[in-house]
């Protein structure tokens, strides 16, 4: 892993405001490596899973963020999901192969005004009564950053601004939040706690997307922060985990039914099934198929004695 596949988090002393940053190198070769589409696409993509990386950093969920982009022009739907340790996936699935001119949200995902997106908060799959929380929008910004600026400020009422940027070997991102001002819990007026925030915005908004992917997060913060005193440092790894295994592939073969995988085996040979996070193949010959549907039909029996 590289040393740049990290997130970096903390305060401004004055409580005003939080600052997170992320930068992905492997990570980002990693998901480049089996996915379609341009390079405008996949500069969706990355600004995408910088951005999940950063929000899950935010949370206190012990479950998956789930950050999806969907409509109905070149590209269907791209999916990042980020856990609670940090580690990610993502895919990207077409509707059509793009053209050359074709660039940006709007043209590439929001052609006909039906584009949405999707926030999703996804429990362990072991959690009882395990229910997921979803919240959309529509694709009425014109980057990333703003759909989910917007996000922010609609479903959690709070002012974030979000800086992404790509490059063909990094991610970077830098995700500035206003924090709710509690005479309670600071000695800060409300004044100086807006004025504070102001400042931030105002530092943040120097950063250009050069930087953003060329200099190292603690380099960049130290420029950006340098004469702003802050607390609660953090930093963590970000790693590639895609998740997928046999089990799981099987599970969803049975899901089928019967005849339709053996109609298949029939046709071709096997069922090959390739993981459209990671394109790791599983293959089920016939043997393999008909081992699925014996062991439950096994277990089936067992039940009924």
């Amino acid at each position: 892993m590289s040393k740049q596949d990290c997130l970096n988090k903390f305060l401004l002393q004055d409580r005003s405001a939080r600052v997170i940053s992320v930068q992905l190198d492997s990570v980002w070769q990693t998901a480049q490596a089996n996915q379609p589409g341009s390079e405008a696409i996949r500069s969706l993509l990355g600004e995408l899973m910088a951005a999940a990386v950063m929000l899950s950093a935010n949370l206190k969920f012990d479950g998956s963020l789930l950050l999806q982009l969907q409509g109905n022009g070149v590209v269907k739907l791209i999916v990042v999901e980020c856990r609670q340790d940090l580690s990610i996936r993502a895919t990207i699935k077409l509707n059509h192969e793009p053209h050359a001119n074709e660039s940006g949200l709007q043209a590439l995902l929001n052609a006909d005004g039906q584009g949405r997106f999707s926030v999703i908060l996804n429990p362990p799959r072991d959690t009882p009564g395990r229910q997921p929380y979803q919240g959309i929008v529509p694709l009425t910004s014109n980057t990333v950053a703003e759909v989910l600026q917007d996000y922010m400020l609609q479903s959690e009422q709070l002012q974030t601004r979000i800086w992404l940027a790509t490059s063909d070997k990094r991610l970077g991102g830098l995700l500035l939040q206003r924090m709710p001002h509690d005479g309670g819990h600071t000695t800060a007026s409300a004044e100086s706690h807006s004025d504070s925030w102001g400042h931030a915005n105002a530092l943040c908004d120097t950063i250009d997307s050069n930087e953003l992917v060329q200099l190292d997060s603690d380099t960049l913060l130290h420029r950006l922060f340098w004469e702003t005193p802050v607390i609660g440092l953090e930093s963590a790894s970000v790693t590639w985990r895609c998740g997928c295994n046999r089990e799981r592939v099987a599970a969803m073969l049975r899901s089928l039914g019967k005849q339709e995988v053996e109609d298949i085996v029939a046709e071709q040979g096997q069922v090959e099934v390739t993981c459209e996070f990671c394109a790791t193949p599983y293959r089920f010959d016939a043997v393999d198929a008909e081992a699925l549907f014996k062991a439950v039909s096994a277990h089936n029996t067992d039940q009924l004695h």
